[in-house]
């Protein structure tokens, strides 16, 4: 079993999820965001008198007003396979404020996996599927061209994250086409 409440942000309505002890957060999705509840293996129910959400709303306040609270404050507990469990591992690692490349995090995949290379379009397959967006920062994560593409969110609510964070969009572009738009 798992509960769910609803979150209102800036960037509009926010779907909080944990499990049925109400102790691990295991998602949070944006209104209409790619993959929303997908990792769940079952329905969620509304419980929203529950401390974790409590505490993960004024996570999220604090982050909404510009503060940079700390993901290590609230118990996650993403579902998600072995690989994508590393990556997410590699997200929650990139400060805010900064951005990373997927071949980046496929060159740190590679090393952890004792492997030469890996691949940056498994690497990506694992960041889009992120169950807990913006507390596990996916939004962080660029194309190495600076290509602001594969974000579930959508492109406009990628934007609106890294300039809240005040990361330096100069580099940065919106590609022409790809799975960002």
């Amino acid at each position: 079993m798992y509960y769910a409440t609803e979150y209102i942000s800036p960037l509009g309505k926010i779907t909080l999820a944990c499990d049925g002890k109400g102790e691990k957060l295991v998602g949070l999705w944006l209104e209409g965001q790619k993959y929303h509840g997908g990792t769940l293996p079952e329905a969620l129910r509304e419980k929203n008198e529950l401390p974790l959400f409590d505490l993960t709303k004024k996570w999220l306040d604090r982050y909404f007003d510009g503060q940079k609270p700390d993901l290590l404050e609230l118990p996650l507990a993403p579902i998600g396979g072995e690989f994508r469990q590393e990556v997410w591992k590699i997200l929650c690692e990139i400060p805010y404020g900064e951005v990373i490349t997927y071949g980046s995090i496929a060159k740190k995949m590679a090393g952890r996996m004792n492997k030469e290379t890996m691949s940056s379009q498994a690497v990506g397959g694992a960041v889009g599927h992120n169950p807990i967006s913006i507390i596990i920062p996916c939004h962080r994560v660029v194309g190495a061209n600076g290509s602001l593409t594969g974000y579930a969110g959508g492109i406009n609510t990628k934007i609106k994250l890294l300039e809240l964070e005040g990361v330096d969009m100069s580099a940065l572009f919106i590609p022409k086409k790809g799975t960002a738009l």
